[in-house]
Formats: structure tokens, C-alpha cells, sequence
């Protein structure tokens, strides 16, 4: 089994066993029994729970740029890559609602994921072709408080379309969009390759 296919194996027991249990109870050795995987390979793949939050964010970025369109406008494309994001969390609904909830009474886990979603929002930017430049770190925090509403509304919406979800994402996007220069820049021939960034980490939160 290829490690791509392993680690996403991996999350989906994972993601299954918080359905569950909760988050709290949510184990790397557990989730890997109940996926038949090699525990071994695991632990080493997944030195704990952060861990898997680390990677489960690396390969949303890879599901977002699948398919995006050359030469599209920068809002087009961020509006594509942020639904395929929602995707990724659809397909573990339950789960990912378990991890959201529990993220209140988890701080090392929610501020790895705050960083690591952070670092997110400056991939997409760059993947989009936003301008690069000293307002970057501006621009991130501005599309991660775009996402954050979406995924707000995604928590709510009970629809098979996402219509909600959407159109939720389509209203905090106009309103970045009126921040001058917020979403300018050329948009480049291809997005560059987030492969390279695919190697789980160590578990503890950044500093």
C-alpha cells in the first residue's frame, strides 16, 4: 500500500473513531486496528494525534488544487479550492464536527491546527496567484477568516448541495474581495507542486 493510501486509510478510522467516541478518545494504535493497517508503520507515520491533524490539513491542500483551472481569476480559484477543502471534511462529516467540538478542551491541538491552517491559507493564496509581497501575512489571515465562516456554516448545513456552505463562502469572498488589492494578482500557468510538503511531522504544536 502506497503511503498516501495508507495515511488516508489511517484518518478515516480515525475520523470514524471520533464519530464515536469522541476526539479525546481517538487513538493512532485504535484507528490502525480497526483499518487493518500495520501498527508499526502507524506509529511511525503517526507519532500521535497532532500528527494526523497535520497531515489530514496536507492532503486537503492536495485535494484543492486538484483541477484547478489555468488563468482562472484569483477569486474563482479560491473559491474552488476552499469547497474542495469542505469536500475533504464532507466525506468525515461526523468526525471532523466531533474534532471541532473538542477543540475548546484541546489547546495544544487547536493551536497546531490554527498554525497549520494559517500556513494553508498562504498556500492557496500563492496557488491562486495572488500578489506575494509584505501584505502575504495580511492576506492569509484575511482568507482564514473566510474559511473559518465557512466552515461555520458547513457545521450547519444539512443540505446534499452545500448550497448554504456556499453561499456562505461566496458572501465572505465578496466582502475580502472589496479590500483594495486583497485578491489582485496574475494567475500563474500551473500551481506549484504541494507534494513535497506530504511528510507527517512530530505531534508537538509549533512554537
Amino acid at each position: 500500500m502506497e503511503d498516501i493510501d495508507f495515511d488516508r486509510a489511517l484518518i478515516a478510522a480515525a475520523f470514524a473513531e471520533a464519530a464515536t467516541n469522541g476526539w479525546s478518545r481517538v487513538g493512532i494504535a485504535s484507528a490502525a486496528r480497526a483499518a487493518g493497517l500495520d501498527l508499526a508503520r502507524a506509529r511511525s507515520r503517526f507519532p500521535g494525534r497532532c500528527a494526523l491533524l497535520l497531515r489530514f490539513g496536507q492532503l486537503a491542500d492536495r485535494e484543492a488544487v486538484t483541477g484547478l483551472i489555468p488563468g482562472a481569476p484569483v477569486r474563482d480559484a479560491l473559491f474552488d479550492m476552499l469547497m474542495r477543502r469542505i469536500d475533504v471534511l464532507q466525506a468525515h462529516r461526523a468526525g471532523a464536527i466531533a474534532l471541532f467540538r473538542a477543540l475548546p478542551f484541546d489547546p495544544a491541538a487547536a493551536a497546531l491546527l490554527a498554525a497549520a491552517s494559517l500556513r494553508s491559507m498562504v498556500w492557496l493564496l500563492d496557488a491562486a496567484g495572488a500578489e506575494a509581497g509584505l501584505l502575504t501575512p495580511l492576506r492569509a489571515k484575511g482568507l482564514l477568516a473566510v474559511w473559518l465562516w465557512t466552515v461555520r456554516a458547513w457545521q450547519k448545513d444539512d443540505s446534499e448541495d452545500l448550497s448554504a456552505t456556499m453561499a456562505a463562502l461566496d458572501e465572505a469572498l465578496g466582502r475580502a474581495e472589496k479590500v483594495e488589492g486583497w485578491l489582485k494578482g496574475p494567475r500563474r500557468a500551473e500551481p506549484a507542486d504541494p507534494a513535497a510538503d506530504e511528510t507527517p511531522t512530530d505531534s508537538s504544536p509549533p512554537s
